[in-house]
């Protein structure tokens, strides 16, 4: 048996997992590190956190798994999409992290948009100019930072940064490349176009491969570390949500996943490139080669409910502590207690801004409709509901753009939850599924180090092997009708409050 490894470089940590052949996880181990908010609106991370998480489970896990060394045959990196790491010429980081969720550079996307303009910048990166975007963070940097720019050598992203470690090389791949906002997503490459208008220098990127192919190998320090062998190849791997499409199975035309993660996404892959003119919805290049997918994206998921329980659930996190339980498990007991509609209270999810429909990086979450009466209960439901929402938002403009939804998948921490998954069952009225392997990323990250390694002729090939539905959860129609006005309401509330976000944001 052969086996290989996949490590995802999450926002909140690290997660690397050994699988052999058929996908069946052998040893796991995960490693957290801190996320920094030196002002509102902004989210770094230190790329040397990122490394030493790295580097601690792939030695542990190797180390505990059991299998000699030249059993494992490859290694696929997943990783938080977006994110901007800058290095010198010797290789050394020039600053933190700028990651995917951070909203301080509204003025270059509108630069960006002059530069190139909006209706060419689409046509070509099949997005506008977001915040959440490397390009704009990049234009950032050299406004604010120029003698750090000034510096730079190597711009990369943080998975690329990893292999740059682990390699020593300089490269990238189509998925997450398409998310810098430099790629020509449709042709697949480097936009000379975009670099020239936007004045960076295309030897600050990295070469670009496709997601299952070879890009390096350990080099013999890191082998040394860890106790592989030098002959380990890595493959590019793919973006965070690539990697969990391969690691759930949507690798066809018309299937589709949601995750619920820190961010939530609903993704949906397609044989050919649709652009939504509206750039509400992101079109990126999937680790399939050939193929694409486009995904709409709720800045705060998973992390609207993970602030929930540390701001409001001091008292459930004591009790799961005592009945040795997931906080989690205590909160959705309690909001299970609130009806639909978590008794007339509403929650817009707009922690971090928003990306999917509204594309705003000024907007902030709001709770409507509370009053003395609703409970802790109702709070807890009316956040996972207004989450939920937002996801309906996503797939509703897949709809619009006739874009056929055949099977919704479900991952991220978010779907360990049945409370969760039948609140989106109900809400798409449609039923959601989950695999049996719930590694989601890192296992994706792996099959296409499978497919690297020679172990499978294609990632659909891979997919159909060692892809298996565990579970379904289908709607009941009496719940979906009664969601409809709460959403409708929803979908309201936005609008008017635009402007008002705008005048806050002002505010010193």
């Amino acid at each position: 048996m052969k086996y290989c490894i996949g490590i995802d470089i999450g926002t909140s940590g690290t997660k690397t997992v050994l699988f052999d052949s058929l996908g069946n996880a052998v040893c796991s181990q995960s490693a957290e590190y801190p996320l920094s908010q030196p002002k509102n609106g902004w989210a770094e991370q230190d790329p040397v956190d990122w490394k030493n998480a790295v580097l601690e489970t792939l030695t542990a896990v190797v180390k505990n798994s059991g299998i000699a060394a030249e059993d494992i045959v490859g290694i696929g990196l997943s990783g938080q999409m977006h994110g901007l790491v800058m290095l010198d010429e010797d290789g050394n980081v020039l600053r933190p992290s700028i990651i995917w969720c951070d909203q301080r550079t509204g003025a270059e996307c509108e630069d960006i948009e002059r530069l190139v303009g909006r209706e060419r910048l689409i046509e070509i990166t099949a997005n506008p100019a977001l915040t959440g975007f490397t390009a704009s963070k990049i234009m950032w940097v050299k406004k604010h930072e120029p003698e750090i720019f000034a510096k730079c050598a190597h711009i990369l992203l943080p998975k690329d940064y990893i292999r740059y470690i682990l390699c020593g090389v300089f490269a990238t791949e189509v998925s997450d490349a398409a998310g810098m906002q430099l790629l020509d997503v449709p042709n697949r490459d480097w936009s000379d176009e975009v670099l020239e208008k936007l004045g960076i220098d295309r030897k600050l990127l990295g070469k670009v491969y496709e997601s299952p192919d070879i890009t390096g190998y350990l080099t013999e320090e890191i082998a040394g570390l860890t106790g592989l062998t030098a002959a380990v190849p890595v493959v590019g791997g793919a973006g965070d949500n690539a990697a969990a499409a391969v690691g759930t199975g949507v690798v066809k035309d018309g299937a589709a996943f949601t995750t619920i993660g820190t961010s939530g996404v609903v993704f949906l892959h397609t044989d050919k490139p649709v652009i939504d003119p509206k750039g509400r919805i992101h079109t990126f290049c999937c680790a399939v080669p050939g193929c694409w997918h486009v995904m709409g994206v709720t800045q705060a998921a998973g992390l609207s409910l993970r602030w929930t329980r540390d701001t409001f659930c001091e008292t459930e996190i004591a009790l799961a502590k005592e009945q040795n339980c997931d906080p989690y498990e205590v909160m959705t007991a309690l909001a299970d207690k609130s009806p639909i509609g978590a008794n007339r209270l509403l929650f817009l999810p707009y922690l971090m801004g928003e990306r999917t429909p509204h594309l705003d990086p000024d907007c902030r979450g709001v709770f409507f409709g509370l009053s003395a009466m609703h409970t802790k209960g109702d709070i807890i439901r009316a956040v996972m509901e207004g989450v939920s929402y937002s996801l309906c938002d996503c797939l509703s403009v897949f709809r619009e753009l006739n874009m056929e939804v055949n099977t919704m998948a479900v991952c991220g921490g978010g779907a360990r939850s049945a409370f969760w998954r039948k609140m989106l069952a109900d809400l798409y009225a449609r039923p959601v599924c989950r695999t049996q392997n719930t590694e989601g990323a890192a296992l994706g990250a792996a099959i296409l180090a499978m497919v690297g390694a020679g172990l499978y002729s294609s990632v659909p090939e891979a997919c159909e092997k060692i892809i298996h539905i565990a579970d379904e959860t289908a709607p009941e129609i009496e719940n979906t009708d009664t969601y409809a006005p709460y959403y409708s309401l929803y979908k309201q509330m936005y609008a008017p409050l635009k402007t008002a976000y705008k005048e806050l944001s002002k505010i010193q």
